[in-house]
C-alpha cells in the first residue's frame, strides 16, 4: 500500500509540473509545409523549427467556406469557434465570445500582441476585437480600449490618431499609462509598464524594403515586458508577411518573410527552455499561393517554386509545440481546438 501511495504522489507532482504558466503562441500568416520548406531550404538546410519534437496538424475551413480566411482562422484560434470568412471575434451566429486573450487578462496574466502588419488587421484583431467584419479598422481600434493588453507592437498608427471620428485614440491610450511609441528603436528605453508601439501609419514595411529585425526585436520586448507578471502571460506573435508573398506569387518574398519569422521562433525557444514554464506554440491561420517547390539547392540556397493560386488554400496546416503540455498538441484536430487546449493548459476556466 505504501509503494502504490507513494506512486500516485509522484504522478500527481508530475502532472502540475506540466502545467504551463505562461503561452507564447506564434502564427506564421499563409505558412504552410511548402513555405517552411522553402525557407529552410534558402536558409541553406536549417531553421529552428526543427527543433520541435511535438508536431500536429489542424483543419481550417470556416463555418461559410472550404477555404478560410485569416479572420475566420484566428477567430477560431481566439474563441474556440468555427466562424464565417471575415469575422472578428464573433461566431457563425454574429455572437461575440470571450477570447483567450480576454480570458487570460480576466485571471491577471499579462497579455500582449506583436505583428508586422498593421495590429487591427485580422490575425491580431481577432483576439482583442470583436466586429462583424475585418475591414472594420477603426472600430477594431477602439475595441482596443475595452481591453488591458499590455504590450501592443506593429502598424497601424492611423486607425488610432487618424480617425473619420476624429478621436485620438493614443491619447486615450497615454492616460491609461501606456507609452506610445511610433518606432523600433524607442523601445530600448522601456524596461516596465505598458507599451503600445504604433511603428508604421499602415502596414509595416517588407523584409526586402529594409524592415530589419523588427519582428525579432518586438518579440525580445514583449516577453521582457510580459515575463514580469509572476501570474504568467498569453502573447500572440505574428509573421505576417509570409500570406503577402503568397498572395503575390512572390516566392522570394514568402522566404524572406519565412526566414524572419524563424528568427523569433528561436529566441522564444532559446527563452522558454531557460524558462521552464512556457509553452510554445507555432502554426499558421492557412497556406496561402497553393505554393509548390519545383527544385532547389541546400547548398545554394535557391529556391524553385510555382503557384497554383493568389489567394489561400485549404491545407491542412502543422502545428509545432514545445514547452510543458506540449504533447497535447500532437494529433490531427480542428483548429479551433487549439483555443480548447491552450485555455485548459493556462486553467483559464469555461468561457
Amino acid at each position: 500500500m505504501k509503494k502504490i501511495i507513494l506512486f500516485c504522489l509522484c504522478s500527481i507532482s508530475l502532472f502540475a509540473q506540466n502545467k504551463p504558466k505562461n503561452i507564447l503562441f506564434l502564427v506564421g500568416d499563409g505558412m504552410g509545409v511548402s513555405q517552411i520548406y522553402a525557407g529552410l531550404t534558402a536558409n541553406k538546410g536549417h531553421l529552428n523549427l526543427e527543433q520541435f519534437k511535438v508536431i500536429g496538424f489542424h483543419r481550417n475551413q470556416a463555418s461559410d467556406n472550404y477555404v478560410t480566411d485569416s479572420a475566420a482562422g484566428a477567430t477560431a484560434f481566439a474563441i474556440g469557434k468555427q466562424t464565417y470568412n471575415g469575422a472578428i471575434g464573433l461566431d457563425s451566429l454574429k455572437q461575440p465570445s470571450v477570447s483567450l486573450l480576454e480570458l487570460a487578462e480576466q485571471k491577471g496574466l499579462s497579455t500582449g500582441l506583436v505583428s508586422t502588419c498593421d495590429i487591427t488587421d485580422a490575425t491580431p484583431a481577432s483576439f482583442i476585437a470583436h466586429q462583424f467584419k475585418r475591414a472594420m479598422h477603426e472600430e477594431i481600434a477602439k475595441d482596443f480600449l475595452k481591453t488591458d493588453v499590455d504590450v501592443v507592437i506593429g502598424g497601424g498608427r492611423k486607425y488610432f490618431e487618424a480617425r473619420q471620428d476624429k478621436q485620438n485614440l493614443l491619447d486615450t491610450l497615454r492616460k491609461k499609462n501606456y507609452a506610445v511609441l511610433g518606432d523600433i528603436a524607442s523601445m530600448e528605453s522601456i524596461h516596465r509598464g505598458k507599451l503600445i508601439n504604433l511603428y508604421a501609419a499602415e502596414n509595416p514595411i517588407k523584409m526586402s524594403e529594409g524592415r530589419g529585425d523588427a519582428l525579432l526585436k518586438s518579440t525580445k520586448k514583449a516577453i521582457e515586458l510580459l515575463s514580469q507578471n509572476n501570474k504568467g502571460f498569453f502573447a500572440l506573435i505574428e509573421g505576417s508577411q509570409i500570406d503577402w508573398g503568397g498572395h503575390a506569387n512572390d516566392a522570394p518574398y514568402a522566404v524572406a518573410e519565412m526566414i524572419d519569422f524563424d528568427k523569433s521562433i528561436g529566441y522564444v525557444l532559446e527563452f522558454a527552455r531557460k524558462n521552464k514554464e512556457t509553452l510554445v506554440i507555432v502554426t499558421a491561420d492557412h497556406e496561402t499561393g497553393g505554393m509548390a517547390l519545383m527544385g532547389g539547392d541546400m547548398k545554394t540556397g535557391e529556391v524553385k517554386a510555382a503557384f497554383t493560386t493568389k489567394g489561400h488554400t485549404g491545407q491542412m496546416i502543422p502545428v509545432f509545440a514545445f514547452g510543458p503540455g506540449a504533447e497535447n498538441f500532437s494529433g490531427i484536430y480542428h483548429n479551433y481546438d487549439l483555443f480548447t487546449k491552450m485555455r485548459d493548459a493556462l486553467h483559464l476556466g469555461q468561457k
